[in-house]
């Protein structure tokens, strides 16, 4: 008697057009190794923490037009095909050079500057793998902020972090965003009605 073992379906590889035209539906999606990833939904905190720091991002890169910064819809396509969608995201103008709108799709590659706010569902391994793919696909710096835990790290390269800011600290854009400076504690401050 012999046993007949059933193969497992084999898994459904998105296409760029696919994950265009999933709904908006308030869920966030990736593509990792050719599957969807529902990236859920983010509690208030995170999306307080994530307005503070995209609109004092935008108030300094806008005026002085060193790029565009870019929330949480926007995909990026990485060299091993996955898409990813950094909580905040800016792009240097000189990566943009020859563009004068941009794109409806994808932009390739990894932004200059990728910023994770870390949600509870958020495992070790899975930063630990963004971190190497946006630093594999031209980031330059990359901000890892815990709201829970009131800091922020700062990766250089997708090694160890390079900093670890506390409330006392700033935020700096470094050679990406010159100039750029932002207290960490306003990212983490009670409100005050």
């Amino acid at each position: 008697m012999s046993l007949a073992t059933e193969s497992p379906a084999p898994k459904k590889v998105w296409t760029d057009s696919e994950f265009m035209a999933l709904p908006e539906d308030g869920h966030r999606y990736e593509i990792v190794a050719g599957e969807l990833i529902d990236m859920g939904n983010s509690g208030a905190l995170h999306g307080y923490v994530c307005s503070l720091l995209l609109t004092a991002l935008t108030s300094d890169v806008l005026p002085r037009k060193l790029g565009v910064v870019l929330d949480s819809s926007t995909a990026f396509t990485m060299k091993n095909g996955n898409r990813r969608s950094p909580d905040i995201s800016f792009f240097a103008k000189e990566r943009l050079q020859g563009i004068t709108e941009l794109p409806t799709r994808f932009l390739e590659g990894a932004p200059d500057l990728a910023v994770e706010v870390l949600s509870p569902g958020n495992t070790i391994e899975e930063l630990d793998q963004k971190i190497a793919e946006y630093f594999a696909n031209q980031a330059r710096l990359v901000w890892i902020v815990s709201p829970t835990q009131r800091y922020v790290l700062v990766y250089r390269s997708s090694q160890e972090p390079d900093r670890l800011l506390k409330s006392t600290d700033f935020l700096a854009g470094e050679a990406v965003i010159p100039d750029f400076r932002f207290p960490v504690a306003e990212l983490f401050q009670s409100l005050s009605f």
